[in-house]
Formats: structure tokens, sequence, C-alpha cells
């Protein structure tokens, strides 16, 4: 079993491309330039590989914390999860069930005006877990940039101490510790972990 994530960037068009695309590559590192792995296509929407499903969701808010970094944007995201084919050259030209469940889920997020979806072959898992991702949105989808900045530096760099942080951020650690507590990052973590459980029991 494979994540396949498939976004786009919401309100790509106000903020130039320079900014969001180098924010995409930053998350997505040497997958960049791995077109089996990640494609950006159509100007704003990308498809994103992801081999080890349980790091998917870390993954898609770590995308989300940084685009939100950036005035104005903000990212919708599907993670689909299943199978996908061997023998292929780019992402967008491989099929299987995690690309469905992604791509399927992907058109849902636009009718619905919702910001992060996950979809598997299962019903009831996927009703059970879009319910926690509705009420994470509601926090996520109000992080301001600074809250945005301090999710995405912990969730890149989860042996970071908030002191360390303040100092690479020349900033005090109690203004690390507000940002964090209103962006509910102790609850996010926790989050993840269960949402890590429930995709590995999919894989027993």
């Amino acid at each position: 079993m494979v994540a396949v994530i498939t976004g786009d960037i919401v309100n790509s068009q106000k903020v130039d491309f320079q900014l969001w695309g180098k924010a995409l590559e930053e998350v997505v590192g040497k997958d960049y330039a791995n077109a089996q792995h990640w494609e950006l296509y159509r100007g704003d929407e990308f498809q994103y590989l992801i081999p080890e499903p349980e790091n998917a969701i870390t993954i898609a808010l770590r995308l989300k914390a940084r685009i939100k970094m950036i005035a104005d944007l903000d990212v919708r995201l599907s993670i689909g999860l299943g199978e996908i084919e061997q023998s292929y050259d780019k992402i967008s030209q491989a099929s299987g069930s995690a690309l469905v469940n992604s791509g399927r889920n992907f058109e849902q997020l636009k009718e619905n005006k919702s910001n992060l979806i996950i979809g598997c072959d299962f019903p009831e898992w996927n009703k059970d877990v879009n319910l926690l991702l509705e009420w994470l949105l509601l926090t996520a989808d109000q992080w301001s940039a600074t809250s945005a900045e301090m999710v995405y530096l912990f969730l890149s760099h989860p042996d970071l101490t908030q002191e360390s942080a303040a100092r690479r951020l020349k900033v005090s650690q109690p203004s690390i510790s507000q940002a964090l507590k209103r962006a509910r990052y102790d609850l996010l973590l926790k989050t993840i972990v269960w949402l890590q459980n429930k995709i590995s029991q999919l894989r027993k």
C-alpha cells in the first residue's frame, strides 16, 4: 500500500509562482526532481507519491503549514490510500487504487469547499477518519503565518526544542510557546499519531 496526495494551491494567481513554487520544492525536497514521485501540472495542481503511507498525513500538514506561511494562500489536499502500478514514467501516467481514491476525493474537496480529505477502499474507515479531519481543519484552516511557521518548523524537525527554535528565529522562547499553543500543536501531534495508527491497521 502507498499514499498519493493530489493537491492544488488556493488563490495561487494572487501570489507570484516563485514564492509558492519554492515553498513546494522545500517541502518535497529531493523528490521534486523525481517525476515518478512528484509532478506539478496545470499551473498549480500536483501529485505526490508517498511510498510509506503512514507518512502521508505529516507530509500533508507540512505542505499546508508551509503554504499558509505565505499571505493569502492555502492548499487543498486529497490523500488516497491503495495500490499503484509499478511501470510508469510520471506519477500522472500511473494507475491504481491509490490514484483513483486520491483523484476522486480531490474533486469532492472542490465541491465541498474543504481543504483536506483522505480515502481508501473502505467507506466506514473513510467516514470515521474524515470526521476527525474536519475537526482538525477548524484549527488548521485558521493558522496565521506565524502559527503555520511554527507548525512547519517543528513537524520538519521533531527533535527541535523550543529554546533551539527561539535561537534560530531570534525570538523569545515564550513567543514560540504561545505560537504553538495557538496552533494547537500538542493536539495536532496526537491526531497525527492516531491517524498513523489507523493507516497502519489497513496494512495488516
